[in-house]
């Protein structure tokens, strides 16, 4: 059985997707948003009537993206991507936005980023804590 979700003014634009996905998955640096933003902005979701995912469990450093985590990213309608002062530094955010930018090019997941206390150019132009992040992944890169 599947459901239809609008995403726009027209009816004519809607997705289908199986009932036991969801319609929305949310990425974000637990220790910059949990409790500030993020625990907020899902309960907001939920109460409008929106299926969310959301992980709840503490990540501990150098824990591989679990196969249910990939998904729910897979089998969500888009994806919210919370972006803050540190999420750039977590090797677990980062494998997570590698994948939801996979299903947008693939699949044409929606995609919506939010820039929490942090300037968006520092995630576009890689400046700031984007910017020491991102040099020594190129650098690896390129040797």
């Amino acid at each position: 059985m599947a459901m239809q979700i609008n995403i726009g003014a027209s009816s004519s634009s809607t997705l289908e997707v199986a009932s036991n996905s969801f319609d929305v998955f949310i990425s974000f640096r637990g220790d910059d948003t949990r409790r500030k933003f993020t625990s907020h902005l899902n309960e907001a979701l939920k109460k409008s009537g929106v299926k969310t995912f959301i992980d709840d469990s503490e990540l501990k450093k150098g824990d591989e993206i679990s196969s249910a985590l990939i998904k729910a990213i897979e089998e969500s309608c888009a994806s919210i991507v919370i972006f803050s002062e540190d999420y750039a530094s977590s090797k677990w955010c980062l494998n997570e936005l590698v994948k939801i930018l996979e299903c947008k090019k693939d699949n044409g997941q929606i995609v919506i980023p939010i820039f929490y206390e942090i300037d968006p150019s520092h995630v576009r132009y890689q400046i700031g804590n984007y910017g020491q992040i991102v040099i020594p992944i190129n650098e690896m890169e390129n040797k």
